[in-house]
């Protein structure tokens, strides 16, 4: 019932988010007691802050209401931002990890580590020892962002900017979306 339920209120909450300028990254409805638990995860480009969090919540929450036949009982909306835990699945996920370390589990292969550069919409290009590679997504079974204390090497950022801009050359701009 709440897989069901998450599948009919997903084009009316995906559209609350898209309104306030985000994107819905994932949606889940639980029972909670009485209550159904009601989670939102949102993201964009330039991440999400407490008080987009809160606009968004209130986008959200009016969007429920009007609709409120489709829960048919009271709720609990937790509206939160993608953890750094959260696996890269989509192209824009690994935009939105330039420049970060991410650790590959390809589907044939040993595991690395690599520092993310320009993402395209088959592939991205990973720093990995020094080289750049081209990783299709079809061929990563899992990928997360590996936590950093320190501040990127300079020399690695420098030589993703360079592919990158080699890479671009005659491009058209990609919707960032």
């Amino acid at each position: 019932m709440p897989g069901e339920l998450a599948a009919r209120l997903e084009p009316i909450v995906a559209e609350a988010v898209s309104g306030a300028g985000f994107d819905l990254d994932a949606l889940d409805v639980q029972q909670a007691g009485r209550r159904k638990l009601v989670k939102v995860v949102v993201d964009s480009d330039d991440g999400v802050g407490l008080d987009e969090v809160a606009d968004i919540s209130r986008a959200v929450s009016a969007a429920l209401d009007e609709n409120e036949q489709l829960i048919a009982g009271a709720y609990t909306l937790e509206v939160t931002s993608p953890g750094v835990d959260r696996p890269l699945t989509r192209p824009r996920h690994w935009r939105r990890s330039r420049f970060r370390l991410v650790r590959i589990t390809p589907r044939e292969g040993a595991e690395y580590v690599g520092r993310v550069g320009h993402a395209g919409e088959e592939s991205v290009r990973v720093l990995v020892a020094g080289e750049i590679r081209d990783v299709p997504y079809a061929d990563v079974a899992k990928a997360v962002i590996e936590i950093e204390f320190r501040q990127p090497p300079a020399e690695e950022l420098k030589l993703l900017d360079q592919d990158a801009s080699e890479h671009n050359a005659g491009e058209p701009e990609e919707d960032p979306k």
